[in-house]
């Protein structure tokens, strides 16, 4: 049989039946050239990832060095240059706090070394406590798609199908997220106190000798879309954690790696986790490489043991994806690009806000660094989500891919229940200029307008807003042009 001259659709990621529509044939910058002629402007970076672009030369060469000397060698048998150098860089980029690095491949498989590491570490106590292997995380969170990591997450869409397959020592408490969790008359300082106690009532009732960790992402990521920790609130957390003996996890998968404006998203919480995870930025997507940094105190006490890690895999360490890694963190610091995305996210935070906020059905922004969230509600007062069925943030994100528009926002639903709630995230790389974050809100409001203004006529926007209650036709808003338009709910 002849090799086909085009892709024949059979890879399968999600759906079964659809298949991204653009086909990518380079890249660069911050932009990624379909084969129809267009350039999309990457205002996501993939998935948070991408944080240098899509061309760095530096990266490209390390990478080919690494390619052309030891691709391979296996993690248990040998060392290599890179992933050694790796995890000293990762190690004093906490100024020793961390002491040691395992090198992983994806978010997910480092969220389970986590797990994995948590349980050993009071398995190797002097004292053992066996009892203790259950997780309390937060509602709302996601953790990544392996089994273990499903877990911990409560993003219900993507958990629900497999529920019976995965281990049920976890729950959740609420999450810092004072768009919907911060009550009336209530202050910040307040807020904290009370999801404090809710925390210590959970490791009462599952039995305090029976919590490992407490594990969160220091800035929400894609299925709570960035909601920021309130000061205070994670030496509260800690402190619950000491209180029982339990650990600290942080997973900064998304958040971390300079994103949010520190190197480490913990850095701005006054707090120091016991684990940390991080990942996605920490290769920018040069190659697949994540972390898992252990503590010191964790570390003394595995020492100590003398026992070792009851884990490993084939793809630990590989030395291209931590030449990768290695070259890009180098980068972002002998550039200083954690600087740069404190004072680009600030621009950018002020031109989403500015042009986004009297839109009637923009809910929130919310963010920190270059990691923004747009959410969507069908009343500002109430903050009644969109129906799940109505799917506005998959069609958000959809106009963005079409032709006219060409920008990849990153696109999340379950923000309210786990179900409804829609919004969509904005992290452009770091190398984002002014100019650029001009054009990632130029082309976001089109798509938002654009968006709404289909909506409006369809079936499917009567089905979703049948029944409600409101006074007078609903307000839409061309922020494209800033002029007001009526958008009639019949």
């Amino acid at each position: 049989m002849a090799a086909s001259l085009t892709p024949s659709n059979s890879l399968l990621y999600k759906d079964f039946h659809k298949h991204p529509a653009a086909l990518i044939e380079s890249a660069s910058g911050i932009y990624l050239e379909t084969s129809d002629g267009r350039s999309i402007l990457d205002a996501s970076s993939g998935a948070a990832v991408a944080c240098l672009g899509y061309d760095n030369k530096q990266v490209q060469q390390a990478v080919v060095k690494q390619l052309l000397s030891v691709p391979y060698c296996h993690p248990g048998f040998y060392k290599t240059r890179p992933a050694e150098e790796l995890a000293d860089f990762l190690v004093q980029s906490t100024n020793g706090l961390m002491s040691k690095a395992v090198l992983c491949g994806s978010g997910s498989e480092a969220v389970e070394v986590a797990l994995k590491l948590a349980k050993t570490y009071f398995s190797h106590l002097a004292t053992p406590e066996p009892d203790r292997s259950h997780f309390i995380a937060r509602v709302g969170a996601w953790h990544g798609a392996t089994l273990g990591a499903l877990t911990l997450g409560d993003f219900k869409v993507r958990k629900e199908p497999f529920t019976k397959l995965i281990s049920q020592n976890s729950s959740r408490v609420s999450a810092c997220s004072t768009y919907r969790g911060l009550r009336p008359g209530e202050d910040e300082d307040a807020y904290v106190r009370r999801l404090a106690q809710e925390l210590d009532d959970e490791f009462q009732r599952v039995g305090p000798n029976n919590v490992c960790a407490f594990v969160a992402e220091t800035v929400g990521g894609s299925a709570s879309g960035c909601a920021v920790p309130v000061k205070g609130y994670f030496p509260a957390m800690k402190a619950v954690c000491d209180k029982y003996g339990a650990l600290l996890i942080l997973d900064e998968v998304m958040c971390g790696m300079g994103r949010t404006g520190s190197l480490h998203a913990w850095e701005q919480e006054d707090v120091v986790p016991d684990i940390l995870v991080v990942g996605k930025g920490l290769g920018a997507g040069y190659a697949p490489v994540s972390a898992v940094l252990v503590h010191s105190n964790l570390v003394d006490s595995f020492q100590a043991s003398g026992k070792g890690f009851a884990h490993g895999q084939t793809y630990m360490a590989h030395p291209q994806a931590a030449a990768a890694a290695l070259a890009v963190q180098r980068i972002i610091r002998d550039e200083n690009l954690v600087a740069r995305v404190g004072a680009m996210g600030r621009y950018l935070e002020r031109k989403l806000k500015d042009r986004l906020l009297p839109h009637p059905f923009v809910g929130d922004i919310r963010g920190r660094g270059l990691f923004w969230a747009v959410e969507f509600v069908m009343d500002k007062q109430s903050k009644t989500p969109f129906p799940k069925s109505l799917e506005l943030h998959a069609k958000m994100h959809s106009r963005g891919m079409k032709k006219g528009y060409e920008i990849a926002l990153f696109n999340a639903n379950g923000g309210y229940d786990g179900y409804s709630g829609d919004h969509f995230l904005i992290c452009p790389p770091f190398i984002v200029t002014e100019k650029d974050i001009d054009d990632i809100v130029d082309r976001t409001a089109r798509v938002i307008t654009d968006t709404f203004a289909e909506l409006a006529q369809s079936v499917a926007w009567r089905q979703a807003t049948l029944g409600m209650k409101l006074a007078g036709p609903v307000q839409g808003f061309d922020i494209a042009a800033g002029e007001s338009e009526v958008i009639t709910v019949r």
